[in-house]
């Protein structure tokens, strides 16, 4: 089953090349899998190639041990001409530890065309899934 357009679900296992020299998740890393996971849904909902055009907020709420699943969730949540708000969240768990939400972030993401240039977003399929 395909998930709806402009979300996501990426699983990731924190190794410790992930990790700073307190044995956690190192912030940067944290940074990159959101944004990942921003792009990926933007890049769905927008059936184009996406850019970021700025983090609007990045919340560190707990720290995430070496050895526990990362479960980030992205969603679009405003649809502009060529621009969306895209939100995550990063819940982190482990056998026999219940999931606990650790990081959250609002990015703003831009369709682009082959040239880089910014591009509207084709929003009739959209129409047709509520319609």
């Amino acid at each position: 089953m395909n998930p709806p357009a402009g979300t996501t679900a990426l699983h990731e296992l924190v190794l410790p090349a992930h990790a700073n020299h307190r044995g956690t998740l190192f912030a940067g890393q944290g940074l990159q899998l959101m944004t990942k996971a921003a792009f990926l849904a933007a890049r769905g909902l927008a059936q184009r190639e996406v850019v970021m055009a700025g983090v609007t907020r990045a919340d560190f709420l707990a720290p995430v041990p070496v050895g526990h699943q990362l479960t980030l969730r992205a969603w679009v949540s405003r649809i502009g001409r060529s621009s969306m708000t895209v939100c995550v969240t990063g819940l982190a768990d482990s056998p026999g530890i219940p999931a606990e939400e650790v990081l959250k972030g609002v990015f703003e993401m831009v369709a682009i065309d082959a040239a880089g240039r910014p591009a509207a977003i084709d929003r009739s399929y959209l129409d047709k899934e509520t319609a």
